[in-house]
């Protein structure tokens, strides 16, 4: 009878540990919404860019506000915030050995700049922005830049049409793209 009690409590903690080990432990399932949410990749000609716009005065705010603490003004120089990443100046530098790598004298592409910013800042709270708070920031860095004017609208159908002044400056290790893996023109 003894040996009976054992077997019956053996075999309903071994399937009740069967039947929970089936069960997914780790949230809910990620809905079409939540994928959708987290899909950051955002082509060089703009290709996924999200809905919004933003300008520089809303920019500027943004920026002191969420990256002036790890990041320069462009009229300050602070040598700590510039080791953690110089964003203004640099136009001197293009071409040489010891470019800065500002994004007015470095980076090829004005998505990349929203990507990036979307993807990582600010620091402490990523993707914490809205599309339009971020196309504000990609403004304002822009135009500190001398890249766009004070007055622009940045957008999906904006942002691709700046011309970076070093969209030249890097060669194409891939010069002939198959048809199938090419961005839409």
């Amino acid at each position: 009878m003894y040996m009976r009690k054992i077997i019956i409590f053996v075999t309903l903690l071994v399937s009740t540990q069967i039947a929970t080990a089936q069960e997914p432990r780790f949230g809910v399932p990620a809905t079409q919404a939540d994928i959708d949410k987290r899909f950051w990749s955002v082509f060089p000609d703009g290709e996924f860019l999200p809905e919004g716009e933003g300008n520089v005065a809303e920019g500027r705010e943004l920026f002191e506000y969420n990256c002036n603490i790890c990041h320069n003004f462009p009229d300050e120089n602070d040598p700590n915030k510039n080791a953690i990443g110089k964003l203004f100046g640099g136009h001197e530098t293009r071409g040489t050995a010891n470019v800065d790598r500002t994004i007015g004298s470095y980076w090829p592409y004005p998505t990349t700049v929203f990507n990036y910013i979307r993807r990582a800042m600010p620091l402490i709270a990523p993707m914490s922005l809205t599309n339009s708070e971020y196309y504000s920031l990609t403004a304002y860095l822009l135009h500190e830049n001398g890249i766009i004017a004070e007055d622009d609208v940045v957008n999906r159908d904006t942002l691709p049409k700046v011309e970076m002044p070093n969209r030249d400056g890097f060669v194409n290790a891939y010069p002939e793209v198959p048809e199938k893996y090419r961005t839409k023109p």
